[in-house]
């Protein structure tokens, strides 16, 4: 009878029965150990328990081995770009270093509405940060990670982490423009600088050195194929961008002839004539976006394109319109009619010297046609935008502006005593960074002891301001139930629409009664409606951005309830849940009883109704805002 073996049993040679050898996870490779410790569905947690099984895996999942470096990038994804390929790295002190980063930030981000929200502008926080001595791309990385989470959630934390990354790049891009300036005339380049100027005033926008220059060497290769048509032997198309000078006369013309015909024939850029003091006509990368600017931000554009081609135009610093000068002698000369001049804002026309008077209606010295340093036509740059934000409506878009471009300006002149005074009466006005105003006004004093008056008026305010801060008044609570606020209908956290404007907006405060200026009442002709100022008026956010003090007999809930697309609503709430806001902590400190009575109406108003696609009901805001608001 033949012996039988059982089933996981395998017979010798010599017909004894052997146990089979069991495998064992560890006893695989170490490359596909690694391979199925990098799977997807692992997380970091998962990842410390294995290494923690036995001493095979736990030098496996060493720190400088493929599962660490598998698990930050996986992560992380946006911090690769801050590491060579192959590189040899300790990932896993990276990833407790990245992952002790991002508790800190939150913690410090959550604190800051607490402590500021009744600031116009953090000015102190941002210290706090920049103190805690982590790796500057990890802080960032963390913040980004806040911003692009769930859209609706979170609003209030994504409102500050926004405005501490806009710090944060700030101050790094400072520090590059520092370091711009202090190269050597010759190494300096306009359109860098130009990108600079652009960096700091759009710190949250994809604006890099590298991007604008490849869409600059773009329009050069145009130019380069339109030249080929009309003479294929030219010098500059034989070579790389930038690499040769071309210095016969009549092939520098017909190369500034190309480029006229693609700039502003093939590809349309004109002067912006129309919205002449839009701060994005100084911008570069709006320039190249929307093909228009002002004179300057065109002639850096035409200058950098003529250089990339072979001829060297120069800045001058023309007044009320700035221009470019070409060589028509010997280089190196100065007398003024030996150069034609180039004006970029009007299509790269060519005019003699005495022709450039015409464009601002009055003669001026000689010292006006001379070539200008890269130093100085930043300088020019920022003195532009500085006057936008001069001529700004007080609002914060206007203040941020003018804070911006103060800080370019003095960066490049620190000693501009007008501009340091200036600073300091902003820095005065917004309540801000008291410590630093009397650091300016020390440095104002120094330079110039003619401003002691100013300085001083200054000096003493800021000093009561420093002391005031230190016992802050404690905030004030309105509750529905108290009998002077019985009339009051609506709160915080609905979304409205004005009855006249059409405009939509969500509540963020109210007042039994208007509380404004009896010359703002008489402005914005409050007794011409049916209750006059003795009624309820509410602090509502604009979807066109601005603040309003709106009257609430002109008021009505919204029959489809839609976001407010306005910068400060995660100052004020938290979360958009399809149907209203809800108040963030601080908010609520001060309306203690209204989310009760915003959920209550919410369920009045659209429980039963049914979804709306598409009815998003969007009026145009007539009204203009003031400082507070504008319209009841």
């Amino acid at each position: 009878m033949a012996t039988s073996v059982a089933k996981n049993e395998q017979p010798s040679l010599n017909g004894i029965i052997c146990e089979p050898q069991t495998k064992k996870l560890t006893d695989l490779p170490t490359e596909l150990l690694e391979h199925i410790l990098c799977s997807p569905v692992l997380k970091h947690v998962d990842i410390c328990n294995v290494s923690c099984g036995c001493k095979r895996l736990h030098d496996v999942c060493h720190g400088r081995g493929k599962v660490w470096e598998h698990q930050y990038k996986l992560r992380w994804p946006r911090l690769q770009r801050f590491y060579r390929q192959n590189e040899s790295c300790d990932w896993l002190r990276e990833y407790k270093t990245r992952h002790r980063v991002g508790i800190q930030i939150r913690r410090t981000v959550e604190s800051i509405s607490k402590r500021f929200f009744t600031e116009v502008v953090l000015g102190d926080s941002f210290a706090e940060i920049e103190s805690l001595g982590m790796p500057e791309h990890f802080c960032e990385d963390e913040l980004l990670f806040i911003l692009n989470s769930n859209k609706r959630k979170s609003l209030t934390l994504k409102y500050y982490a926004k405005k501490i990354l806009y710090f944060l790049r700030q101050q790094n891009i400072l520090r590059s423009l520092k370091s711009f300036l202090e190269q050597s005339a010759g190494q300096q380049s306009a359109l860098e600088g130009a990108v600079l100027v652009d960096q700091y005033c759009n710190p949250l926008a994809d604006v890099t050195l590298e991007g604008i220059s490849a869409q600059i060497d773009e329009i050069a290769e145009k130019v380069k194929k339109m030249l080929r048509i009309k003479n294929p032997s030219h010098p500059s198309l034989r070579v790389a961008n930038g690499d040769c000078v071309i210095e016969d006369y009549e092939l520098q013309r017909q190369l500034l002839g190309a480029l006229n015909s693609v700039l502003y024939e093939q590809l349309q850029y004109k002067g912006n004539e129309c919205d002449y003091y839009n701060p994005l006509n100084s911008y570069i990368h709006q320039v190249l976006l929307r093909r228009t600017g002002i004179p300057i931000s065109l002639s850096v554009l035409y200058m950098t394109l003529a250089r990339k081609l072979g001829i060297q135009l120069e800045p001058v610093n023309f007044p009320n319109h700035f221009l470019l000068r070409w060589c028509q002698k010997q280089r190196g000369s100065e007398d003024i009619y030996d150069f034609v001049y180039i004006d970029a804002f009007g299509k790269g026309k060519q005019l003699k010297a005495k022709e450039c008077e015409y464009l601002i209606g009055h003669q001026v010295t000689a010292d006006y046609y001379s070539a200008i340093s890269t130093t100085e036509v930043l300088l020019r740059m920022v003195g532009n935008l500085l006057n936008i934000g001069k001529r700004g409506e007080g609002n914060e878009k206007s203040y941020q502006l003018l804070r911006d471009s103060l800080d370019l300006y003095l960066t490049i002149n620190p000693d501009n005593v007008q501009y340091l005074l200036l600073q300091a009466r902003l820095y005065f006005h917004l309540g801000i960074w008291p410590e630093k105003v009397l650091d300016i006004l020390q440095h104002i004093q120094a330079l110039d002891p003619s401003q002691h008056g100013a300085v001083g008026y200054l000096v003493q305010h800021t000093l009561e301001h420093i002391q005031h801060k230190k016992h802050p008044v404690t905030p004030e609570v309105k509750r529905r139930s108290a009998p002077e606020h019985l009339e009051v209908q609506y709160s915080v956290g609905l979304i409205m629409k004005h009855k006249r404007s059409g405009y939509n907006c969500v509540i963020y405060g109210w007042d039994p009664k208007c509380t404004m200026s009896q010359e703002w009442i008489t402005t914005m002709r409050v007794h011409q409606l049916s209750n006059g100022a003795n009624q309820p008026f509410y602090n509502v956010l604009v979807q066109d951005g601005t603040c309003r003090y709106a009257a609430q007999e002109n008021l009505e809930p919204h029959s489809a309830p839609l976001e407010i697309g306005h910068p400060e609503v995660g100052r004020y709430f938290s979360e958009f849940t399809e149907t209203h806001y809800v108040a963030n902590e601080e908010l609520q400190t001060r309306y203690p009883e209204d989310m009760g009575e915003t959920l209550g109406t919410v369920r009045a108003l659209y429980d039963r109704m049914a979804p709306a696609p598409g009815s998003q009901d969007e009026g145009p805001a007539a009204d203009q805002n003031s400082h507070r608001a504008t319209s009841m």
